[in-house]
């Protein structure tokens, strides 16, 4: 009787995080139209139905014992370090571009904390100069100003985000703290049976990983600049569009870093856990 009494309250446990995980995606999608004022009916029914589809994904992700797209589902705080770097990073620069025809001393706060931070970014062949050079010829100053403004708050924050995932991998001796490792769950997209050995493998993913996260800041602005002549002008007018540009610029690049330190964090567990396997082994097998 007690084993299906806590077996029950594991089960309300599962579907009342997979519902908060599902409003604060939601939160997260609709904050820019809610926020801003300049947003049309039909761009705010387009964003609904992206908040409804997203929600629902995420509460049958995490309501389900068995793997399904999200990595790290069960290893916190992987997850939910990016999520929120990411939510972070558009509340802030949502409250910046608000800021702009509502100012408040909050706004004014931040857009000069983000101003600041990027004056210091803009130098030469830095991704923050590279992201605002992206813009077309003939942009107002003003409109640079805001793309340098938040360029260097949403790469503060992916920053930051970056250090403090690394240091709960230190720190906390993640995942291992979180008991054993579920390399199906976890890891749904990584087959074991693949071929070839699983520590390599990993090791190399997490290799290519790191090289993209390093990589995108970087060809992220040049294939905007490339695109305006299939897809148009690249403007700032639109401040949703700055929003989630500049916010997907700055938290890929982070998001595939933790994916990398995480996947080789993983490779050593493995390695390590087959040298104290062989150890015993070679215990066990010698002569008394």
């Amino acid at each position: 009787m007690f084993d299906q009494f806590e077996g029950k309250w594991a089960v309300l446990y599962r579907v009342l995080g997979a519902a908060i995980r599902a409003i604060l995606v939601v939160a997260l999608i609709v904050m820019p139209s809610v926020l801003l004022p300049t947003v049309s009916g039909d761009g705010g029914q387009v964003i609904a139905l992206v908040a409804m589809f997203a929600a629902a994904l995420t509460f049958f992700e995490y309501v389900s014992a068995y793997p399904g797209l999200v990595e790290f589902r069960d290893a916190p705080p992987f997850n939910r370090i990016r999520f929120g770097s990411l939510f972070i990073s558009i509340l802030l620069l949502t409250v910046i571009c608000r800021g702009i025809n509502e100012p408040t001393v909050v706004s004014e706060l931040v857009t000069s904390i983000g101003g600041l931070i990027g004056y210091v970014m803009d130098f030469p062949y830095s991704p923050v100069r590279l992201i605002v050079l992206a813009l077309p010829y003939g942009t107002p100053p003003e409109m640079i100003a805001l793309m340098r403004v938040a360029a260097g708050m949403s790469y503060l924050i992916s920053l930051l985000s970056l250090c403090y995932f690394y240091v709960a991998l230190r720190v906390g001796n993640w995942p291992s703290k979180n008991g054993l490792f579920n390399v199906w769950v976890n890891l749904p997209t990584f087959d074991p049976t693949a071929g070839g050995d699983v520590v390599a493998r990993l090791t190399r993913d997490a290799r290519i990983n790191i090289v993209l996260g390093f990589l995108l800041p970087f060809v992220i602005p040049a294939v905007l600049h490339s695109a305006t002549n299939i897809f148009g002008r690249f403007t700032v007018e639109n401040y949703q569009s700055l929003i989630w540009t500049v916010a997907a610029w700055a938290f890929l690049p982070s998001s595939l870093f933790m994916r990398g330190i995480a996947m080789g964090r993983v490779a050593d567990m493995i390695s390590n856990k087959r040298r104290r396997t062989y150890a015993d082994t070679d215990i066990d097998h010698q002569p008394a």
